[in-house]
């Protein structure tokens, strides 16, 4: 179809659309702008409409008419993502799954979970403390479990606990021609068929639509302690994560921020910390298991040199600390008013942990921008966060430069090129490189799951539109 024939298209699915949902519908330009973006700093793109879905069945006949006209659907949780998930590359619904929020059934005794999509794990948190249970992927943004799913989200808790992978029972799918699928059970394991609820976890919105998810959730810890320590060199510190999980030592969280991140956090929330290469570390579990783990760690640490580790045991001193560290984003943003950033996600081995994390400094020290280092480094997971003038090419030219060398040294290292943002648009290139010989039977599920490219089109694959 020509241009003229697809907006003519276009704009039969969304008189539909309106003519059904009426109030749900939304044209309004603010909304489109804020739907077609989200917290990077890719080009926004927004959609042709927004669609607040309320319930499965509403969302299965919007697709229904989407598909009937060829009309993109770009599902829509927080908005947090980082590699532009969200962007409308060709226009088409943004359906905003916010309304869809409800926690359906808390199951303790088998501790799982049946939630809708759109709520957010801060309220999913919030409504399990009671129950003495919470969900502990924490990728610091208060996202939509739903765009955990569909990014396969990690965090600070993932060295622990694993990712929302590992958390997952069971999916209600929206497929492409507006089908309603369930993925699985709420039993802990199946040998039945195709694991189809781990297709769609990481699947980005591009083979169907979450809307309920079953989850695991766990029992809240009798004791909770964390800390800091600091170090004199990044090499120091990334070896002590190293040994850390090497010698078993169960840490809950061991979260790497360098100098200028630290420098970032004091400035951005008032905090007072030394400047320096500085673990964030927590543990949790019985009263007396945390005292051995802490005094285990700190004879660790000490022989890295490790120098001033505190601990805190009240609740509300632990969520100053992780509050401080989930800011840093929007911390090293504020340095530099005005400036744009790069914000990237590799994942190695731990042994080749200590190795490319010195080299990707090196790099960001030679290129005269500011970057600094941030890692979830007891998995293998670091971001570096490099701001550039937008007003200056050369400095974007730069940033996009050590952001290839860090992937590249990360691939070749054995490692992946986003342990938890995924691709989007922005990790296009960087999925080829690292996952070549796979992309033919990528796309061949996406043609079967997908045949119109409907579903978040632009997204994953440089070569389909």
């Amino acid at each position: 179809m020509n241009f003229l024939e697809i907006t003519i298209q276009k704009q039969k699915a969304i008189n539909l659309l309106v003519n059904k949902f009426a109030e749900q519908i939304s044209c309004n330009p603010g909304i489109l702008e804020s739907h077609g973006r989200d917290e990077s700093t890719h080009i926004p793109m927004p959609p042709d409409a927004v669609f607040f879905a309320q319930s499965t069945e509403d969302i299965a006949t919007a697709v229904k008419i989407c598909a009937e006209y060829n009309l993109p659907i770009i599902p829509y949780g927080a908005g947090t993502s980082l590699e532009g998930h969200l962007t409308a590359v060709h226009g088409g619904l943004s359906i905003d799954m916010s309304r869809m929020n409800r926690v359906i059934a808390v199951n303790e005794n088998d501790m799982d979970v049946r939630i809708e999509a759109g709520i957010t794990r801060k309220d999913l948190n919030a409504h399990l403390r009671d129950k003495g249970l919470f969900f502990p992927v924490d990728p610091g943004a208060n996202c939509t479990l739903g765009g955990m799913v569909a990014t396969r989200a990690s965090g600070t808790n993932a060295v622990k606990y694993g990712t929302i992978r590992e958390q997952l029972l069971s999916l209600k799918v929206i497929t492409a021609s507006g089908d309603i699928i369930e993925t699985g059970t709420r039993s802990k394991k199946s040998a039945a068929g195709y694991d189809l609820t781990h297709l769609f976890c990481g699947s980005e919105g591009t083979l169907g639509i979450v809307t309920e998810i079953s989850l695991k959730v766990h029992g809240i810890p009798e004791k909770v302690a964390a800390g800091i320590c600091r170090f004199t060199s990044l090499e120091k510190a990334v070896n002590t994560v190293i040994s850390t999980i090497q010698m078993g030592i169960p840490v809950s969280r061991i979260e790497l921020l360098d100098t200028l991140s630290v420098r970032a956090v004091n400035g951005y929330s008032k905090t007072e910390y030394p400047e320096a290469n500085t673990l964030f570390i927590e543990f949790s579990g019985s009263e007396a298991s945390v005292q051995d783990q802490i005094e285990n760690f700190t004879m660790l640490a000490s022989e890295y040199g490790g120098t001033h580790v505190e601990f805190a045991e009240n609740q509300e001193d632990i969520n100053a600390l992780w509050h401080a560290r989930h800011q840093l984003l929007y911390a090293t943003r504020a340095l530099s008013p005005g400036k744009n950033f790069i914000t990237t996600d590799v994942c190695i081995p731990i042994s080749s942990l200590a190795e490319c994390i010195i080299k990707t400094r090196a790099d960001l020290d030679a290129s005269g921008l500011f970057g600094s280092i941030v890692g979830h480094v007891g998995d293998g997971n670091f971001h570096t966060i490099i701001l550039y003038d937008p007003a200056k090419p050369a400095e974007l030219e730069i940033a996009e430069s050590l952001n290839r060398r860090m992937v590249r040294r990360a691939i070749d290292m054995g490692g992946t090129s986003t342990g938890e943002h995924g691709i989007g648009t922005g990790k296009r290139e960087f999925l080829v490189w690292e996952r070549e010989s796979a992309i033919p039977v990528m796309r061949m599920i996406k043609q079967a799951l997908d045949p119109k490219n409907i579903m978040n089109p632009g997204k994953i694959f440089l070569d389909i539109a």
